[in-house]
């Protein structure tokens, strides 16, 4: 799966999440919390699908 920067994706546990940074073999993601953000590294296996490109 080819994930791009500032692509919104789902993850694995059900959180929305948005591409912030793409590094390698890691993201770093903007995880929706309900209203709050929290900025965490995130690995493609932990990537469900891409909501938007």
């Amino acid at each position: 799966m080819k994930i791009k920067l500032y692509d919104r994706v789902l993850l694995d546990d059900g959180r929305i999440a948005d591409i912030v940074e793409v590094l390698d073999g890691v993201y770093v993601a903007d995880i929706d919390l309900g209203g709050e953000y929290d900025t965490s590294f995130v690995y493609p296996e932990q990537i469900k699908k891409v909501i938007r490109q």
